[in-house]
C-alpha cells in the first residue's frame, strides 16, 4: 500500500458519469484496504461556489474570463484540504479538475496556457481520467434543468475537442464513457491501477 496519498482528477463533459465511476472507484478502492475520498468542482458550498451556482443558473452576466477565475479561485479554496488529504494517505477523487476550466475556457476562445498557468499552485492530479462522449449523448442524458453550459452544443463539441488534445499528454487515460457503467468502471480500475500501483 502506497504510503503518500494520489488526487486522481475525472474529466469530461457534463453527464459524462464523472460523478458515478468516482463513487465506484472510490467504493473499489476501499474493498482493496485503499482510503478515498471525492470532493466535487464546482463546490457549491462556499461563498464563491453560491456565486458560481448563481451564474449558472442565469442570476449573474460575467465574462467567460471571470468565469475561469471564479473556477479557479473556487478550487484554492479547497487547496489546504487538498494538500491536507493527499499529505495523509488518501486516494482524492475530484469530480471535474484543472482541466475542466481549460476545456471550458477554450471552448469559449481563452487561452490555454494562461488557464494552466493560474492553477500552478494548486496540487498537480496523479493521473487524469477522461471519460469521453459526445455532446449529442452528453444533451440526451440529461434532458431538463440544463445550465447555460449544458444547453450549447456547439460549446460542448469544442470543449471536447479540448480534452481530446490534454489527454493526448501525459498523465491522462482517456476512456469510452458510453458504455454500460460496468464496463467503465472496469476499464477505469484497470487503468487506475497499471498506471499508480502496478504489481
Amino acid at each position: 500500500m502506497a504510503t503518500t496519498g494520489v488526487l486522481i482528477a475525472f474529466e469530461g463533459l457534463d453527464q459524462s458519469g464523472k460523478e458515478t465511476q468516482a463513487q465506484l472507484l472510490r467504493d473499489r478502492l476501499k474493498e482493496e484496504g485503499r482510503k478515498a475520498r471525492i470532493v466535487s468542482f464546482p463546490d457549491y458550498s462556499t461563498s464563491i461556489g453560491e456565486e458560481l451556482a448563481r451564474a449558472l443558473q442565469g442570476e449573474r452576466d460575467y465574462t467567460p474570463e471571470v468565469m475561469q477565475l471564479l473556477y479557479v479561485a473556487n478550487r484554492y479554496e479547497r487547496k489546504p484540504d487538498l494538500i491536507r488529504w493527499v499529505e495523509g494517505g488518501l486516494v482524492v477523487l475530484c469530480d471535474r479538475y484543472l482541466a475542466s476550466s481549460v476545456a471550458y475556457g477554450e471552448a469559449y476562445g481563452l487561452d490555454a496556457a494562461w488557464l494552466l498557468d493560474i492553477q500552478r499552485f494548486l496540487p498537480q492530479p496523479t493521473l487524469t481520467i477522461l471519460l469521453d462522449i459526445t455532446p449529442e449523448a452528453a444533451l440526451a442524458r440529461k434532458a431538463a434543468d440544463r445550465d447555460r453550459y449544458e444547453r450549447d452544443l456547439a460549446m460542448l463539441a469544442r470543449a471536447r475537442e479540448s480534452y481530446h488534445r490534454q489527454a493526448s499528454t501525459a498523465g491522462w487515460v482517456r476512456i469510452d464513457g458510453d458504455r454500460d457503467r460496468g464496463e467503465v468502471a472496469a476499464d477505469i480500475l484497470t487503468a487506475v491501477s497499471a498506471r499508480l500501483w502496478p504489481p
